[in-house]
């Protein structure tokens, strides 16, 4: 039964638009442990994802990929100062009609890893970048810091929300701008889910096991939409340090595949050119058994 039950679930997930990207930034101060979380769920076409190691011009890094890209994209990633990025589309906050090349996301978050160390960074960063640049996105960010925020951004302009201000420690996006055109939201069913997951779910000892289990594994089905689908090629949490502790901590939790079908391993930036040295050796499809996921959980717990 629970098999049928699977296949149903990805079928009506199939049936909606392929609008991509579920996501959650909980800040360090609403957390047990003192560490900030960052949740991305990706939806993409491209089902042919990889976790890579990065030489960068300032930092080494590791980032989400699309296997068969060639390098300078990365699509969720994290770098050997503790500075953590990811994005969702968005469709409601470009304010321009020039004919330019757009969905840059990857070469902004691969660029990004390579020079910038705090959420303050990633601001300079946007300001130098020139105009236009081809994006129309929120990027989210945590730091070793304490930063933890989410920006706006299209072509000439971006609009930043602290995450650190926001009363329930917490904030939701999917893919539309809060500050952008209300028509033209996009992803609101999954918002919805993940927002009331958050709202009655989440409490401060919650861990990377929570936004797996509860969000990106979510059964719920909203006006034909459910967070996991046929699209659903990765999740990714990546657990940040206590501000001021050393960012070689931080550990980016990787559910290569559909959530619903595989499960996490953790990854580290090092020195070297190699993954974690604990990184599990999956098969060919990104999985390995439950005894020994739990058996890497505990090395991290």
């Amino acid at each position: 039964m629970s098999r049928i039950f699977l296949i149903l679930l990805l079928s009506v997930a199939g049936l909606s638009q392929a609008f991509a990207c579920t996501s959650v930034i909980v800040s360090a101060k609403a957390t047990t442990s003192g560490k900030p979380l960052m949740l991305k769920h990706r939806d993409t076409d491209d089902q042919n994802n990889s976790v890579r190691f990065f030489h960068g011009e300032r930092y080494d890094f590791i980032g989400l990929v699309n296997s068969d890209s060639p390098a300078g994209e990365v699509w969720t990633g994290t770098n050997s100062a503790g500075f953590s990025i990811m994005n969702t589309a968005s469709y409601n906050f470009r304010d321009d009609t020039l004919n330019i090349p757009m969905d840059r996301e990857g070469e902004v978050m691969y660029e990004a890893l390579s020079v910038c160390a705090t959420v303050d960074d990633f601001e300079a960063f946007l300001n130098s970048r020139p105009k236009p640049m081809g994006v129309e996105a929120n990027f989210g960010i945590i730091d070793a810091h304490g930063g933890a925020a989410y920006f706006e951004v299209n072509n000439f302009r971006w609009v930043k929300y602290d995450v650190n201000e926001i009363e329930a420690g917490y904030r939701v996006v999917t893919n539309f701008c809060q500050s952008g055109r209300r028509e033209d939201y996009k992803g609101w069913e999954r918002y919805l889910i993940a927002s009331d997951v958050m709202l009655n779910e989440f409490t401060a000892d919650a861990d990377h096991r929570f936004f797996f289990d509860r969000i990106s594994r979510n059964a719920t089905v909203l006006e034909g939409n459910t967070i996991p689908r046929k699209i659903t090629s990765a999740s990714i949490v990546i657990e940040g340090v206590v501000p001021e502790t050393s960012p070689q901590n931080v550990v980016m939790w990787t559910i290569i595949g559909n959530p619903l079908t595989h499960i996490a391993y953790p990854l580290q930036v090092t020195e070297g050119t190699e993954l974690h040295k604990e990184q599990p050796q999956l098969d060919e499809h990104g999985r390995l058994n439950l005894k020994k996921e739990e058996e890497i959980r505990q090395q991290f717990n």
